[in-house]
């Protein structure tokens, strides 16, 4: 599968989950933590009990197939079975991979509940459990569900859970349902990599779209992710996108599971080249070779901030990340300044908008301050805006 040395995460965490040990793990998008956990996973299955002995539990559909994916990648010649439970797909065709027998079962938490309701599923020889993105679980009201999908499993099992973040909530859980788990965290609040540069331009909020379109014209991106705060902005947004020429999907909560589907591939096959999401919908997009992220709107939770930009520079690869940031925006993004200890650069334009690279562009000139920008306030006075007789740019905003 390419692998040549582990990642932090897999090089931490393998070890003690291979000697029956409960784990807390903690990294950055993108470090590998699926096959930190399906390893040791797949390796204390017995493949001649033809019984459910492996469970994973995740927030959104996207992600449980994405690590089925892998389990089933990494366990290609083991004879593991490995089913995905979740709504969107018909129950019963679920149902029957269950009676013809699995091993491991990957899902989210809603489905689950309804095949132990309806007496299709047996947890009672589970003896491994992985709570995947564990802080959205919990952000998306999941916590009853959790519980009363981990209270019909057996007490002696081995569990670990594996979140971007760890609040309160989290912590709670795992001192409930684990016992002495090993604490591994990874790159603790240091969600930003060397190889990922990251921009902000502050934008009046109407004209955000004109700058978007400038900026995908001009970099040209192979793949980017505008990310928006709502489902309705989004699906809008996508559709204005595709207006102007380009091959942008949506992925948001509103759309069906086989519209999610068919964007998704999309947007992993390079048939659309933009893909336009909202956060919830967004965990579980694992795309390798995302050239940049572009927040549209920015994040009221900081942290939200650090795994959207995440999707981008994965696995050691370069990668950009661009923040439009209204007046309206800007204590929410300064909390994001204050977090960061990678530079967030600001960027200025002397006549329209050219290359975020640094380079001189045919044209103009494009300058980027290569400074970090960590005041607890955004600097508006640097951003040379319209006057009241001055009017409108048609290649986006002077920002």
């Amino acid at each position: 599968m390419g692998y040549d040395k582990p990642f932090p995460i897999q090089e931490r965490a393998i070890g003690p989950l291979l000697n029956g040990q409960d784990v807390i793990g903690q990294a950055k998008t993108g470090s590998g933590k699926t096959a930190a956990f399906s390893l040791p996973m797949l390796q204390s299955i017995d493949v001649s009990q033809r019984r459910v002995q492996a469970l994973v539990l995740a927030p959104t559909r996207e992600l449980a197939i994405q690590i089925t994916g892998e389990m089933r990648r990494l366990g290609a010649f083991t004879g593991i079975k490995v089913v995905t439970i979740y709504g969107g797909q018909s129950i019963n065709v679920q149902r029957e991979a269950l009676q013809h027998g699995v091993h491991a079962a990957v899902g989210t938490p809603g489905r689950i509940i309804d095949h132990l309701r309806r007496g299709w599923m047996d947890l009672s020889s589970v003896k491994f459990v992985v709570l995947d993105e564990a802080d959205t679980m919990l952000d998306m009201g999941f916590i009853e569900d959790v519980e009363f999908i981990l209270g019909h499993i057996p007490n002696k099992k081995q569990m670990c859970l594996f979140s971007a973040t760890m609040p309160h909530r989290v912590t709670e859980l795992a001192k409930r349902y684990m016992v002495e788990p090993q604490r591994i965290l990874v790159d603790l609040n240091e969600p930003t990599v060397d190889t990922l540069n990251q921009h902000y331009a502050v934008v009046n909020h109407d004209e955000k779209f004109e700058f978007l379109v400038a900026l995908l014209q001009e970099e040209r991106p192979e793949s980017a992710i505008v990310f928006c705060r709502t489902k309705r902005g989004a699906h809008r947004l996508a559709i204005s996108l595709r207006k102007k020429g380009f091959d942008a999907v949506p992925l948001h909560g509103d759309l069906s599971q086989h519209q999610r589907d068919n964007h998704m591939n999309a947007f992993r096959e390079g048939h659309a080249n933009v893909l336009v999401a909202t956060d919830v919908a967004s965990r579980g997009i694992d795309v390798s070779q995302v050239a940049c992220v572009v927040n549209h709107d920015i994040p009221m939770d900081p942290n939200l901030y650090f795994h959207r930009v995440g999707r981008t520079a994965r696995a050691g690869r370069l990668g950009a990340a661009y923040s439009l940031v209204s007046r309206e925006e800007s204590g929410d993004f300064a909390r994001i300044l204050r977090l960061a200890r990678a530079p967030i650069a600001p960027m200025r334009t002397e006549d329209g908008l050219h290359r975020f690279t640094g380079h001189r562009s045919e044209g103009g000139n494009w300058r980027r301050q290569d400074r970090g920008h960590r005041s607890s306030r955004l600097d508006h006075s640097r951003w040379r805006q319209p006057g009241r007789g001055e009017g409108r740019r048609t290649r986006g905003p002077m920002s």
